[in-house]
C-alpha cells in the first residue's frame, strides 16, 4: 500500500547516491515508495529502535517497511520527515503486489527453521517428559 500523495510531488528530486551518503544514526535518511525521508530525528523515537533504522539508513526501505506492517497512524507520521522524492527514472518503483510463494509439505519439513530449530527442540523436550516419566515410576 503506497502513500504517495500529491504533495510529495513538489519535494525537490534527489538520486539514491544522495540518499546512500546518509547511512548513520546522526545523520539517517532512507527511501519508501520513492519518497526521501530523514529520519535522523526520529530514531530514538521509532518503537522498534534506532538499530531498525540505521540498518536501512542511505537505501530503499520499501519492503521492509511494508512488511512490518505499519499502521496507518505511522504512515501518516511519516509524512512529516519527508525531505525529497526519488528522482524519475533513478530506480523502478518497487512492486506492490507480491507474490507469495507456495511451499509444499515436503519444502517447509525440510526448511532450515523447521530441521535446524524446531524439530530437535520438539524431540529435546519429549526426552526429557519420558525421561521424567521414567524417573517417577521407578
Amino acid at each position: 500500500q503506497s502513500f504517495t500523495m500529491v504533495a510529495f510531488d513538489a519535494l525537490p528530486e534527489m538520486t539514491e547516491a544522495e540518499v546512500a551518503a546518509h547511512t548513520e544514526k546522526d545523520s539517517l535518511w532512507c527511501i519508501i515508495d520513492g519518497i526521501v525521508y530523514d529520519l535522523t530525528k526520529f530514531a530514538d523515537e521509532h518503537p522498534g529502535g534506532d538499530q531498525v533504522l540505521v540498518e536501512q539508513a542511505g537505501q530503499d526501505a520499501t519492503e521492509p517497511f511494508n512488511d512490518v506492517g505499519h499502521s496507518a497512524d505511522a504512515r501518516e507520521m511519516a509524512k512529516e520527515y519527508a525531505i525529497g522524492r526519488l528522482k524519475s527514472g533513478e530506480k523502478a518503483a518497487p512492486s506492490k503486489a507480491k507474490a507469495v510463494p507456495s511451499a509444499s509439505f515436503k519444502e517447509i519439513m525440510t526448511s532450515p527453521t523447521w530441521t535446524n530449530f524446531l524439530i530437535p527442540t520438539a524431540v529435546g523436550i519429549l526426552v526429557f517428559v519420558l525421561y521424567k516419566g521414567v524417573q517417577r515410576l521407578i
